[in-house]
């Protein structure tokens, strides 16, 4: 059977707008109709690649040709230019976050019942090698039983100079950064309930956002995590650090280094102490190595074109959609939870 060829329209051709198109070029099936931003900087660049600008978003939107449309704005924009699409028979990916609370996502997936058009969201870091990789390691009970996961990101050049800076366009580490650790998290918990929220914000840059936030999650499986964001961290601590009452897992970076260290099943009856400069210390003594063992993380591959490839069979109604929106919704509540308890500067109850 001949394969079906769809036309997606980019709303907003800033640098991830371009980044959609350049990862769209490489997959089969699916072609770039031609974009809309209101720069007309953009426009310009678009038709030096040989790209179809249109003058206008009602353009776009009546544009026939058209199967699906990427709405890749600030994040206040989504909402509207989402819901406009979908009436006009399009369906839609928002790039992420999807909007700004849980309302205005509700009133986008009222549009997508409505129309019956196919609305999702490109959460594109499910698709990162090194959240996968920590996930196989705690699907797998590699370490154990695990009792506490960090996972942060660290930066030292504050919060870009955009409108991330903003926050009518929907600005701040919570909702850039936040959006993909606390999903992350969620997926790999699947459907463990997250009993509470405790979150701080910072405000070392920016006094309007938030430049960097840490939220402590606690799960109703006994689960403690650490998601971290900071944009003024000259020395970044490990992008991953997974404890289990057999192991510890490290991811140090976006390069995956890193490894398991686990026990080897001997135990120590002897330690030797160690000489601090104020005394002796049995309890932090180093393991002897032949009661250790020291793996290779387990990595695992991924094409984040499979997103796209999922989003045309999911209209041709030959697979689920692998973002889903009542994961999305999960994730936008946990923001508004994060936010609640860092102004509060109380435990929030989630779950």
């Amino acid at each position: 059977m001949e394969q079906q060829n769809f036309m997606l329209g980019i709303v907003g051709f800033g640098g991830m707008g371009n980044w959609h198109r350049e990862l769209i070029d490489s997959i089969d099936g699916l072609k770039v109709a031609g974009i809309y931003d209101i720069k007309e900087s953009r426009k310009a660049y678009a038709k030096e690649n040989g790209i179809k600008a249109y003058d206008s978003l009602e353009e776009l939107l009546s544009d026939d040709r058209i199967d699906i449309v990427l709405v890749s704005t600030p994040n206040d924009l989504h909402k509207p230019i989402a819901i406009k699409a979908m009436k006009a028979g399009k369906n839609v990916v928002s790039e992420k976050p999807v909007t700004l609370n849980s309302k205005d996502l509700q009133e986008m997936i009222d549009a997508s019942e409505e129309t019956g058009m196919f609305f999702t969201v490109h959460q594109n870091r499910r698709w990162d090698e090194d959240f996968l990789t920590m996930k196989k390691i705690y699907d797998e009970r590699r370490l154990g039983e695990t009792f506490r996961i960090e996972s942060r990101v660290h930066g030292s050049r504050g919060i870009p100079g955009d409108w991330r800076q903003e926050k009518e366009h929907g600005g701040g580490m919570v909702l850039d950064w936040g959006v993909h650790l606390l999903d992350q998290i969620l997926l790999m918990m699947g459907s463990t309930k997250l009993n509470t929220v405790y979150a701080t914000e910072t405000h070392i840059t920016n006094q309007l956002v938030d430049d960097g936030f840490t939220a402590e999650l606690r799960f109703e499986n006994g689960v403690e995590v650490l998601v971290e964001v900071g944009t003024s961290n000259f020395i970044n601590l490990p992008r991953w650090y997974m404890l289990g009452n057999n192991g510890t897992a490290i991811i140090e970076d976006w390069e995956l280094h890193g490894k398991i260290v686990s026990a080897a099943g001997k135990s120590e009856t002897d330690v030797v102490p160690v000489r601090t400069a104020a005394g002796l210390t049995k309890t932090m003594a180093p393991r002897r190595e032949d009661t250790i063992k020291v793996e290779e993380l387990p990595i695992v591959k991924s094409d984040i074109r499979d997103f796209y490839r999922n989003v045309m069979k999911v209209i041709e109604k030959k697979e689920e959609p692998k973002v889903k929106l009542p994961e999305v919704k999960r994730v936008m509540k946990l923001m508004e939870a994060v936010f609640e308890s860092a102004e509060q500067h109380a435990v929030v109850r989630f779950e």
